[in-house]
């Protein structure tokens, strides 16, 4: 007996012991006590940066409510053309003179964060990101403030993280966890703030990351429900599927989100291209883009901030047919000029506006085509809230999940997928990426071939450079004109290895950045090769665990 009691107690052991080895080299206990506190910090903060747009947009609106489109109908004409006007000039001199980088900071910067292992968000920037986009959203820019909230959570987040100095793996799992708090506190939908952290932040579903993630996301929702109250973002009827006959209907509103979707990124990125071939003072731009957004909530005050007042009303059937297809186009166009001029903001909240009224447009043209069959529009209006939002930002199903939690409805869950997929992969064709992955690109990061891809151009020659070997000269003198090929630490590896295959080397002398007669290291093909097989080993193991 007592053999077979050792016996099992070794095999027991072998079993456990890698796994706990894993357990305690990932700090996973750390991140579990971390998790509650950065859920509660992040969610506390996506609720104040929600109530201070309230308070900014208060002295022209004269309300803090999401009633915008209702409060400017009340306001005199000049007051609709100057709040966004001088709130440009404000976010434009804050650009100039404080904001790093001279931009608003969203959820492209997130994932970059997160592709170098939790680094790249400084507190400070972040902070003062959130400052603009209040200001911005506050005076009336068309944009969304969901994007600026997931960053401001994240941003904090990688303060919390530096402070642990925690292995990259956990301060990936820790940034995912900050993003998963913000969208439930911002949404009050903690499934979908879970769903959201690791498919548009994490790429992937590692069962290591869920815990902290779940928990973090828990704690916004708790913040949001003590706070702002245990109610979901649009109160609409309960809308049901007609007639299951209706499915193709369902499949052509998909490709109608896809066409919207489609139009939608385009406008985005041709109206920053233009902006960017545009000599003017960077000041100036919110200030132009401003007082156009004005002149367009002068007719239509609908395009004006946010936009759930009018999301809201194309959920419960309250627009007639012309105003929707109207403002799909003023709207797509008010938002392009917001982002291109530099205010801060996000597009969550513009696709959800965008999807809304698409398909409560298509839902009241297929109810005239086939009134025995057709479904309300309302119900239609759902599902291009969900398709239209899903393909912009390459998150099917986390956005399929938001709009759940946002709606409170899941009784049209087969006409929702549906309607989601197919928009999502039409965009995909045409595009082949998300607007966040086209922003990363824009910055020269390429996420969407593979890690191996990104690595290449993130490890850099210092990474696995070799200090000369002991008896040899530290800083042996180096002719950089001889034509003999030479590397600097800041060399990324695709630069390295492209130099050692042309060469036909294998030691490749790492000479000073300030000095290249001087050589401070060697650097080894045979290192650097192992060096990229290890990181992305490791991206394998984190991915899959």
């Amino acid at each position: 007996m007592t053999n077979w009691l050792l016996y099992i107690s070794a095999l027991l052991k072998r079993w456990m012991e890698p796994n706990l080895r894993y357990f305690r080299t990932t700090r996973q206990p750390t991140l579990w006590l971390l998790a509650p506190v950065i859920g509660l910090t992040v969610g506390l903060a996506a609720v104040l940066l929600r109530y201070a747009i309230g308070l900014v947009q208060w002295p022209w609106l004269g309300t803090i409510s999401e009633l915008v489109v209702t409060a400017a109908q009340e306001q005199p004409g000049w007051v609709i053309i100057a709040a966004p006007t001088i709130g440009g000039l404000i976010v434009g001199l804050l650009l100039t003179y404080i904001q790093p980088g001279h931009r608003a900071s969203g959820v492209a910067d997130v994932i970059e964060a997160r592709a170098l292992g939790g680094r790249g968000l400084p507190l400070w920037s972040g902070i003062s990101s959130a400052f603009i986009t209040v200001l911005s959203l506050g005076s009336g820019a068309s944009a969304g403030r969901e994007g600026p909230m997931v960053h401001l959570g994240a941003t904090l987040t990688a303060a919390i993280a530096r402070f642990f100095n925690l292995p990259a793996s956990g301060r990936r799992t820790l940034l995912a966890a900050g993003v998963a708090s913000a969208v439930s506190a911002s949404f009050n939908a903690p499934v979908a703030g879970v769903l959201f952290a690791h498919e548009v932040i994490l790429g992937h579903y590692g069962l290591s990351a869920f815990v902290p993630i779940v928990i973090s996301s828990v704690m916004g929702a708790l913040v949001s429900h003590l706070v702002i109250g245990d109610v979901v973002a649009f109160i609409i009827p309960n809308y049901q599927i007609t007639s299951y006959w209706e499915i193709p209907a369902f499949g052509l509103l998909g490709i109608t989100c896809a066409v919207v979707a489609i139009l939608f990124q385009f406008a985005l990125i041709g109206t920053d291209w233009v902006a960017r071939h545009i000599t003017m003072p960077l000041w100036l731009r919110p200030v132009i883009g401003g007082f156009v957004v004005g002149c367009m909530g002068l007719f239509f005050p609908e395009v004006l901030g946010v936009g759930y007042e009018t999301t809201d009303a194309a959920l419960k059937q309250d627009l007639p047919l012309m105003l929707m297809l109207t403002l799909i186009l003023m709207k797509t166009a008010a938002t392009a000029i917001t982002l291109a001029s530099r205010f801060g903001g996000g597009i969550f909240s513009p696709a959800l506006y965008l999807g809304a009224l698409t398909g409560g447009a298509f839902g009241l043209i297929a109810a005239g085509v086939f009134p025995d069959l057709a479904s309300s529009h309302g119900l239609y209006a759902i599902l291009g809230m969900a398709a239209v939002a899903s393909a912009v930002l390459g998150a099917p199903i986390s956005t399929t999940v938001i709009v759940f939690e946002l709606t409170g409805g899941y009784d049209v869950t087969i006409a929702l997928l549906l309607t989601a997929s197919i928009a999502t992969g039409l965009t995909l064709a045409v595009h082949g990426r998300s607007y966040f992955h086209w922003q990363l690109e824009m910055r020269g990061v390429f996420l969407q071939d593979g890690p191996h891809r990104y690595l290449m151009g993130t490890i850099k020659v210092s990474d696995f450079m070799e200090a000369p070997d002991i008896g040899e000269d530290p800083h042996p003198p180096f002719d950089p004109g001889s034509g003999n090929p030479y590397l600097r630490p800041r060399d990324t590896l695709e630069v390295a290895l492209r130099m050692f295959d042309s060469s036909g080397v294998i030691d490749i002398p790492v000479v000073d950045e300030n000095d290249p007669t001087k050589v401070i290291a060697c650097a080894r093909q045979v290192r650097a090769l192992r060096y990229f097989n290890s990181e992305l080993i490791a991206t394998s193991v984190e991915e899959h665990r």
